[in-house]
């Protein structure tokens, strides 16, 4: 059964138990992608990597500065109805993903200053990608990524100071619920509105140079009430999506229930993708009966994307990715080529000369070319890996987790597991050839396999499953070495074996074909890869 499918993108979004059902009641699992830099630009998507460019109000001071004051108006103009267009749109959903996390910054919706002020040019770019995503069937998550005064004390809720001043000044509090109040309004016959996100990663963890702001946990608690008791005087439809404190990585929040439609959002990145990360969020929804959404992750490897987002959908755990395109990126689908001449914009963000007002616009006018989607380098490998299709690889030792031992991994070894990562499976992972000397305690890492193969022994076996596609043969091959003469394994497609393929003595480490798969009556199909003689050590699976 296929749960992911657009075909399934039709009515409100409910919550049942721990899963989500669409508005014919039809269970549903989220896949979607960021769109992040579109309504809150973030520094790094540009390659400027300083604080004097690191969030919205900063980085529109310094292209002010560059291009001057008339330029940078027309310029955030076309940024904003060009960032993101029908073909980011149309080619989300061809990619196989069934909605988007729309981050917005308050400013692009309400005047700075007293009294509440709404401003409608931020609500048209909203209705043109709610329209366009009901036309290709895509789930529209509202993410309030920067509240009036700042949720989190940093520079990605766009604030004045660093301080997370929603919860200490009573203007941007009345302003937050307003705008809250304001969107529900306009969207409550929206379907195609997913859920409203109420903030993102509210309250940063404690640092040196900002200190702790964990006594306002009581006042983000009060403001979800707040707002979920304004809107639903108004719409009784629409999912809440509620994040916890510390870059939304806390549960401290959840100790009731804040509405009958909602689910528990949560953030990872750069952690090792195991199950025991995941495991104090499952029970907490257990606990309380609700759905989770990993509503922001990735900025990794394709390794890690088809170990960690598989992951979650063993887990029946929804997820979003972060993020659809960035500037001069490989972990993103899609890459924004630099501009001719843009390290002088970069060097001049770092104290150096001004390029000249002409100079800085011809950049800028080439970023706002590059920035089109359709004129983006495609990294076509990141969204098969995201998804486990066709053309993607994954690590030997990111075997499937579930439904578990002797039943997705055989779990026999009774050796110590050296990496700290997946170290309850029982199965034995070996340093690759050459990294001896540089890898030491590699499970704390959050990619095990730069340093780590699976070494299987007679009778040791592991599963890899692959979406399928009944209309596209996959090929199977293995980047393989035996550990053993006469080695050979059996190769079963969902239980079923193909065969027995010998491994090539003495031929050190090699790509081995081991089935296809032709037909698949289901949306998946699991490869086992058992050693029947000798032994062997598996680096990588591939589906090509």
């Amino acid at each position: 059964m296929n749960i992911y499918g657009n075909s399934l993108v039709k009515g409100f979004l409910k919550t049942q138990g721990r899963d989500f059902f669409n508005g014919n009641g039809e269970k549903i699992a989220l896949r979607g992608v960021g769109l992040g830099n579109w309504m809150l630009p973030e520094g790094y998507m540009w390659n400027f990597h300083s604080s004097r460019a690191d969030r919205p109000r900063r980085i529109e001071a310094v292209i002010r500065e560059l291009t001057g004051e008339e330029y940078s108006r027309k310029f955030w103009k076309e940024f904003a109805e060009e960032y993101i267009t029908e073909y980011d749109i149309e080619a989300i959903a061809r990619e196989g993903f069934n909605s988007i996390r729309m981050p917005i910054n308050w400013r692009r919706l309400m005047k700075e200053g007293p009294g509440i002020n709404f401003i409608e040019d931020g609500f048209k770019i909203i209705d043109n990608c709610l329209d366009l995503c009901e036309k290709y069937n895509i789930y529209v998550f509202l993410d309030l990524h920067g509240a009036p005064g700042g949720q989190t004390g940093a520079n990605i809720d766009d604030s004045i100071d660093n301080k997370p001043r929603l919860f200490t000044d009573n203007d941007s509090y009345e302003k937050g619920v307003a705008l809250w109040t304001e969107l529900a309004t306009r969207y409550k016959d929206r379907y195609i509105v997913g859920g409203y996100d109420l903030l993102n990663e509210p309250l940063h963890t404690p640092n040196d140079t900002d200190g702790s702001v964990d006594h306002l946990v009581g006042s983000l608690s009060k403001f979800y009430t707040d707002c979920i008791r304004e809107i639903r005087k108004i719409d009784k439809k629409h999912l809440f999506s509620l994040e916890g404190h510390h870059w939304s990585t806390r549960l401290d929040i959840f100790d009731h229930i804040f509405d009958e439609n909602m689910c528990i959002h949560f953030h990872r990145y750069w952690n090792a993708p195991d199950t025991a990360l995941l495991s104090e969020y499952i029970k907490a929804s257990k606990r309380l009966n609700v759905p989770l959404w990993l509503g922001e992750t990735g900025e990794n490897s394709n390794e890690w994307y088809t170990t960690m987002f598989f992951m979650l959908d063993q887990h029946n755990i929804s997820w979003n990715f972060w993020t659809w395109k960035k500037m001069a990126t490989v972990n993103s689908p899609y890459s924004i080529n630099k501009p001719e001449n843009y390290n002088l914009v970069t060097e001049y963000i770092r104290g150096g000369q001004h390029p000249g007002f002409e100079s800085a616009q011809k950049i800028f006018d080439e970023y706002l070319h590059n920035m089109k989607t359709e004129n983006c380098v495609y990294n076509k490998s990141v969204a098969r890996q995201l998804l486990r299709e066709k053309c993607c690889f994954v690590p030997a030792i990111s075997y499937d987790t579930m439904p578990g031992v002797g039943k997705s991994f055989s779990g026999i070894f009774n050796g110590e597991n050296i990496t700290g990562y997946r170290k309850n499976d029982k199965m034995r992972f070996v340093l690759k050839p050459g990294r001896e000397n540089e890898v030491s305690e590699r499970g704390r890492d959050d990619n095990p396999w730069k340093g780590y193969n699976l070494l299987l022994s007679s009778g040791e076996w592991a599963d890899y499953t692959v979406r399928t596609n009944k209309d596209t043969p996959i090929s199977v091959s293995a980047l393989i070495a035996p550990c053993s003469c006469n080695s050979s394994v059996e190769v079963f497609i969902d239980g079923k074996s193909t065969g027995t393929v010998d491994i090539r003595d003495g031929a050190g480490f090699y790509k081995q074909k081991l089935c296809e798969i032709n037909s698949a009556e289901s949306v998946s199909a699991t490869v086992r890869i058992k050693a029947a003689t000798g032994s062997v050590t598996v680096d990588t699976v591939y589906f090509d």
